[in-house]
C-alpha cells in the first residue's frame, strides 16, 4: 500500500469517528450482541476494503436493521482489519480502539472456520434476509438435508468472501466479470473438510483458469509467480491456449488484498496436483 492509500485510510477512520458521534445520528450504544458482531464478520468479509464506507449502502441497511449508526457499524468493520495479517502487510493497521467482541469473533474463525462461517451465514439470512451466493459449479453435497443445507451455507460464505478479497477478479488473468469467476478451493474441497470454509484455502478465478488449476495445469510458485505445467500438450499456435496458458508463465498472481492464500495450501496444490 503506497503512503497515499495510507493517508487516505487515516482520513476514512477520522471520518468515520466524526460521523458515528454526530448529533443528528442515533445515541452510541455500547454491548455489541454475538448476532451484530457476525453480522459486522460478514459485512468485512463480503465489501471490498476500499468500500467500507458509512456511505456504503450495505452498511447503511444493515445498520438500520441491528439499530446502530452507519457510522458505528462502519467502525466495527475496520476494528476487523486491525486484526487481518493480510492488510497488516501493506501497512494497514484499520482501528486502534476495538473492543473484546471483534477479537474473539476473530480467533474462533481462525481456529475453526467452518463454524463461525456457518454461524455468520445463519446471522446473515435471518437478520439481513440476503440470498446464498453460490459458485455455478459445486462438488456434490451430502444427501442428508440438514448437512446439506450447512454445506451451501460454507459454499456461500467463502465464495462472497475470496472474490471480495480479490475485488472480483481473476488473479491470473485480471478479468472482472463477476459471472465468469470462481472461488477455488487451493486444496480441493473433497481433500480437507476443515479448510473448506477457510478463504485462506482459496483464490479468485475465472472458469478457464479454475478448470487449469483444478487439473494441475497451472499452479503458483513460492513466489507467487504463475507456474505452466510442461508434460501438458498446449498447442501455441492456439490464441487462447497461448495467451491464456503459455503467456502466463513466471507472471505474478493479484494479491488478496484480505485473507491471502496460505502458503501450506499452495505448496500442497504444487506437490500434489499441478502435473510437473
Amino acid at each position: 500500500m503506497t503512503t497515499g492509500e495510507i493517508s487516505i485510510f487515516r482520513m476514512h477512520c477520522l471520518y468515520l469517528l466524526n460521523i458515528s458521534t454526530h448529533s443528528d445520528l442515533p445515541m452510541a450504544r455500547n454491548n455489541w450482541q454475538r448476532e451484530e458482531l457476525l453480522i459486522a464478520f460478514s459485512l468485512y468479509c463480503e465489501i471490498p476494503f476500499a468500500q467500507i464506507s458509512a456511505r456504503n449502502p450495505k452498511i447503511i441497511r444493515a445498520a438500520e436493521i441491528i439499530g446502530r449508526s452507519p457510522g458505528a457499524l462502519s467502525m466495527k468493520l475496520g476494528n476487523f482489519g486491525r486484526l487481518d495479517p493480510a492488510l497488516q502487510s501493506r501497512g494497514v493497521t484499520g482501528l486502534s480502539h476495538g473492543g473484546r467482541g471483534e477479537i474473539d469473533v476473530w480467533n474462533e474463525f481462525n481456529e475453526k472456520p467452518e463454524p463461525l462461517a456457518i454461524e455468520s451465514e445463519e446471522a446473515r439470512k435471518k437478520i439481513l434476509s440476503v440470498p446464498e451466493q453460490l459458485d455455478p459449479e459445486l462438488p456434490e453435497g451430502p444427501t442428508d438435508a440438514l448437512r446439506s443445507v450447512r454445506v451451501r451455507m460454507v459454499q456461500s460464505f467463502f465464495r462472497r468472501t475470496v472474490l471480495s478479497g480479490y475485488n472480483f477478479t481473476c488473479c491470473f488473468c485480471g478479468l472482472s466479470i463477476s459471472e465468469m469467476l470462481i472461488a477455488s478451493h487451493i486444496i480441493p474441497w473433497s481433500v480437507s473438510v476443515e479448510l473448506r470454509a477457510d478463504p485462506r484455502n482459496g483464490i479468485a478465478l475465472c472458469a478457464f483458469h479454475d478448470k487449469a488449476f483444478d487439473r494441475g495445469i497451472l499452479s503458483v510458485d513460492e513466489a507467487q509467480r504463475i507456474l505452466v505445467s510442461g508434460v501438458i500438450s498446449i498447442p501455441s499456435d492456439n490464441q487462447l491456449a497461448r495467451v491464456g496458458l503459455l503467456e502466463l508463465a513466471n507472471k505474478p498472481i493479484k494479491l488478496a488484498d484480505r485473507f491471502q492464500a496460505d502458503t501450506t495450501a499452495l505448496s500442497y496444490h504444487r506437490t500434489n496436483i499441478f502435473k510437473h
